[in-house]
């Protein structure tokens, strides 16, 4: 059995069932968490929640957490916010890909799939969360402040306030050397995001996995078909 940890697919769908099932090589016996950010920016955000809706239909061990981008989308289609939850292109990509000309009209299925995402996750050895925490808080209040786990994007790690437990991130697009480097030195906190969607930045353009046993690394370069991209 192995323990995997992936984020940020962004709509990224040929890229992630690359990654689970050549790189990764998943099977019923192995765990996949994944941090958030489905949707949004990439061609393909219902084929991902679709990808991710089955794989547990298929007998994969598979849960995912919510991240800003899912919670954004959500709000959206449930009129919550104003629209302003991506930029036009993103906003264009995201509902071409299931088909619909107003968020309104998206199938709740998915909203509903959304909505029941949690915010964080413990596993032996570590914590897992969309953006990180906001290590200033008590810890009662930090474990509950939902919009840090979504949205922070700078942090000071402190492993006494998670009892021990080192954290693995996404949310803040990384260059995929400085995330190799980390994963290297062991730190506390690790962000996995390598920023798969960029697909025209050689310093990103990869979804990264990692092992949570072995502490490996592995990185699956951006295939989707070409598509338009819009503003970070």
């Amino acid at each position: 059995m192995a323990r995997y940890v992936t984020t940020d697919l962004h709509g990224c769908l040929q890229s992630f069932q690359h990654l689970v099932e050549q790189k990764l090589k998943l099977s019923p016996q192995d765990e996949l968490y994944v941090l958030g950010d489905y949707v949004n920016k990439g061609p393909n955000s219902r084929g991902v929640l679709d990808y991710l809706m089955q794989l547990p239909q298929w007998g994969y061990r598979v849960i995912c957490l919510r991240g800003n981008h899912d919670q954004e989308l959500l709000d959206a289609a449930q009129a919550n916010t104003a629209l302003t939850w991506a930029s036009t292109t993103d906003r264009q990509l995201t509902l071409n890909s299931f088909g619909v000309e107003r968020l309104g009209d998206i199938p709740t299925p998915y909203l509903r799939w959304l909505q029941e995402l949690p915010y964080q996750l413990e596993v032996p050895g570590w914590v897992l969360v969309h953006a990180g925490f906001n290590f200033r808080l008590p810890p009662t209040e930090m474990r509950q402040d939902w919009h840090s786990m979504l949205n922070i994007k700078e942090f000071v790690f402190d492993a006494s306030r998670l009892q021990g437990r080192r954290l693995v991130h996404g949310h803040v697009p990384t260059p995929t050397a400085e995330v190799e480097e980390r994963v290297k030195a062991r730190t506390g906190a690790i962000g996995l995001d390598t920023g798969c969607v960029y697909r025209h930045n050689p310093e990103l353009r990869h979804l990264a996995a990692f092992n949570l046993d072995t502490e490996e690394l592995i990185l699956q370069p951006n295939i989707e078909p070409d598509y338009p991209i819009g503003v970070k």
